[in-house]
């Protein structure tokens, strides 16, 4: 009898914690917007198109291929595939029927205009710092856009991560809403950058790692460093493995123009984050410069040494000759996979990245190159194996992809003397595993471009990837 009546209780406990957890869970329909009219000012308009760009919205929102804005772009995670929606204003597929308040509540919320809660595949967790007025800008640049009927795909999650109200879980333990409060004790230009980069600009998605449930990691985890389609995303704080630390000044030309002439060229899913913010004025990159480096902080001593070892050379070095200033000079054993990958690169990769041509158009002088003092090789395989394809009716940075010629063991060979060679860290664990993981995304049309629409920016230096 007492067994039952425990049974019953737990039976009951349970079904007030499910029915407490459903009243927390819903939201309700905001009502449909009949017949909206969309007559904004023209400054609205073109203030929302500049948020925008920060955001990144266009070519998270437009399929390969497809209508800009139309979604359908499949965004993996490590728990299924996500398709990004319409936000054209069509009015059965997109955001059409949506009123200010509903488009507000989904970037404070995290909440569509049904009331359902929304995958942080779209960043609310950055996108609530985003102030009334700017949302407001946003709204009416989308709402002026084309629009397009397109239904994006049926998310591939498994059960119960599609059951949507499982979100509401997600977001107890992980979400905190509300607006950007400005720091009192920084300037306007430090703060704007800051509202700029975790509001947005969402920087930390890509360069924060992640907990087992796929939240950003805070505390001193916070910009430790990520991953984005297949790439790594470099540690933005203390952690930064760039050889030559990043000033302010160093990192406005590289959020500018998409390149800098110490480390190099955009690439991978950053490059089309340089082009959208390539059409703003540079004091925006300037603002987001500023705060990121003081999140890195005041290079160490052995970094600071590095770095002006490093600068006190000249911006490439001769053909064959062996940067003094990186890893081991000693000639590697005949078994050594750095003796063939020498090969190699005298073959394929010295007569641009050893010929002293300046960037953006020649190659990085690859001891300068973050990409070969970071914690994985996912980068520079990319790059060895996609190049950089030429701009489509434009001039730009240009590098052909090996896919064709080097095989997976020259590639691991190539990584091997170059992590020697040009870096002064431990070689990488075998990167067998990498190389072909990135060669099925070549194939299946990873590498991302910007020639998605009139609304995808367009500039040669910042538009593919490089070292």
């Amino acid at each position: 009898m007492k067994l039952r009546t425990f049974g019953l209780g737990l039976l009951v406990l349970a079904a007030c914690g499910a029915g407490g957890f459903i009243a927390y869970a819903w939201e309700p329909e905001i009502a449909a917007a009949e017949n909206p009219t969309f007559d904004f000012a023209p400054d609205i308009v073109k203030a929302g198109a500049d948020l925008a760009a920060v955001g990144n919205c266009v070519v998270c929102h437009t399929a390969l291929g497809g209508k800009p804005f139309a979604g359908g772009l499949a965004l993996p995670t490590p728990f299924g595939t996500i398709y990004s929606t319409n936000i054209t204003p069509d009015a059965e597929t997109g955001i059409g029927r949506w009123n200010e308040e509903a488009f507000a509540r989904s970037m404070r919320e995290g909440v569509d205009r049904e009331g359902r809660h929304l995958y942080p595949a779209f960043p609310y967790d950055h996108f609530t710092r985003v102030t009334d007025e700017d949302n407001r800008a946003l709204y009416a640049y989308l709402m002026t856009r084309e629009a397009v009927s397109a239904e994006p795909p049926e998310n591939e999650l498994p059960f119960p991560l599609n059951v949507r109200m499982v979100l509401a879980g997600w977001k107890l333990l992980f979400f905190r809403e509300g607006a950007y409060e400005p720091d009192p004790a920084k300037d306007e230009v430090w703060n704007r950058g800051a509202y700029l980069a975790e509001g947005l600009g969402h920087c930390g998605a890509c360069h924060t790692p992640r907990n087992v449930l796929g939240a950003e990691k805070g505390g001193e985890a916070h910009f430790g460093g990520g991953e984005a389609e297949g790439w790594t995303a470099y540690a933005l704080n203390g952690a930064s493995p760039a050889p030559i630390p990043w000033d302010v000044d160093a990192l406005t030309h590289y959020l500018h123009e998409g390149w800098e002439a110490r480390h190099g060229v955009a690439r991978g899913p950053m490059a089309p984050v340089n082009s959208n913010l390539g059409t703003l004025p540079e004091a925006e990159s300037r603002a987001i410069a500023t705060y990121v480096v003081s999140r890195m902080g005041e290079p160490s001593p052995e970094k600071r040494a590095r770095a002006e070892a490093l600068g006190a050379e000249a911006a490439t070095h001769p053909p064959g000759a062996r940067p003094q200033s990186g890893g081991s000079q000693s000639v590697p054993a005949a078994h050594d996979p750095a003796e063939r990958g020498a090969a190699i690169y005298a073959a394929a990769c010295s007569t641009c990245h050893d010929a002293g041509r300046p960037l953006p158009y020649g190659g990085l002088r690859l001891d300068h190159s973050t990409a070969l003092y970071g914690p994985t090789p996912a980068n520079p395989i990319h790059v060895i194996l996609q190049g950089l394809p030429a701009p489509e009716g434009e001039r730009g940075p240009i590098m052909p992809g090996f896919a064709g010629s080097l095989d997976d063991g020259q590639i691991a060979d190539l990584l091997a003397y170059m992590r020697k060679t040009f870096s002064d860290q431990p070689p990488w664990e075998d990167p067998s595993e990498l190389i072909r993981d990135a060669r099925a995304d070549g194939s299946e049309g990873g590498q991302r471009s910007l020639g998605t629409g009139s609304d995808a920016p367009a500039n040669p230096s910042k538009r593919e990837t490089s070292w």
